[in-house]
């Protein structure tokens, strides 16, 4: 075994030289014909990197000629593939710009905006790309109305607007963590507002009636009563646009703790 293993080291490294040396040699070469078949080689062999770089050598020697298209189409894929997606998305743009009505025009339109939804990053970092993304898959849906990749757009918009959804609520969620009550009842309201349709709306306008109700219990008693009003009144609104939810005793539970509360403090 020990045999096999310092044997295969020194046979790996000469492949390796041997594919270097290979790759650098058509780089070097003035025959632009070869280098585009090595090019289209390279990339059916899924050698990104290298066809990249060729691609990439070829780009201004055949800007304008019919084999352009192809070349464009496969440099974009390079790049989606080599998962750099900023330049991607620059290139599958660019190739619209050249060839609006090439047969793959729609392809890659889905792709320009598929591009953004790669970028999008987790829920906690800026989601400037994740807005990106569902606008433009709204902007292929409303072009291309009949494509069969609408089903999937639709799907990715679906992905980014609960991503939106988590972000903001763990932001709300994190000023009711530190005690920040006040600022947790608006940032939850705020997204109740933003999100009306939500799944979990109802449980957004609990954490309304929860932080008003905590920023209530602990204020001054000069002030209490006000709060304790305004809990009432996030409580009753909460019975009248959920009637039906899971969540409602529990936001009755708040209602008559203020509701007594403020009969106390009236005393």
């Amino acid at each position: 075994m020990r045999v096999i293993k310092y044997l295969f080291f020194p046979v790996a490294a000469l492949f390796i030289f041997s594919s270097c040396s290979k790759f650098s040699k058509v780089m070097k070469s003035k025959d632009y014909e070869y280098k585009l078949r090595m090019a289209d080689q390279y990339y059916v062999k899924k050698k990104y990197r290298y066809a990249q770089q060729l691609y990439e050598d070829l780009f201004p020697v055949f800007k304008g000629s019919n084999k352009f298209e192809d070349i464009h189409y496969n440099f974009a894929y390079c790049a989606y593939y080599l998962k750099d997606y900023i330049s991607a998305e620059n290139l599958f743009k660019s190739f619209l710009e050249y060839f609006p009505n090439s047969a793959k025009a729609e392809e890659v339109d889905y792709m320009h905006a598929f591009c953004f939804y790669k970028q999008s990053p987790r829920p906690e970092l800026d989601q400037t790309n994740t807005i990106k993304a569902m606008g433009q898959m709204q902007t292929f849906i409303n072009t291309h109305p009949g494509s069969e990749r609408n089903k999937e757009a639709q799907e990715i918009i679906n992905q980014c607007y609960n991503k939106m959804i988590v972000k903001d609520y763990k932001s709300a969620e994190l000023y009711y963590n530190l005690g920040q009550y006040k600022a947790a009842a608006i940032a939850f309201s705020t997204l109740l507002d933003s999100y009306p349709d939500a799944a979990n709306a109802d449980e957004f306008k609990l954490w309304v009636v929860k932080s008003y109700f905590k920023y209530a219990d602990m204020s001054i008693p000069g002030k209490q009563n006000e709060r304790f009003e305004q809990v009432v009144e996030e409580a009753q609104d909460f019975q009248d646009r959920f009637p039906e939810s899971k969540l409602l005793k529990e936001a009755e539970r708040y209602l008559t703790l203020s509701q007594n509360n403020i009969k106390t403090i009236s005393q």
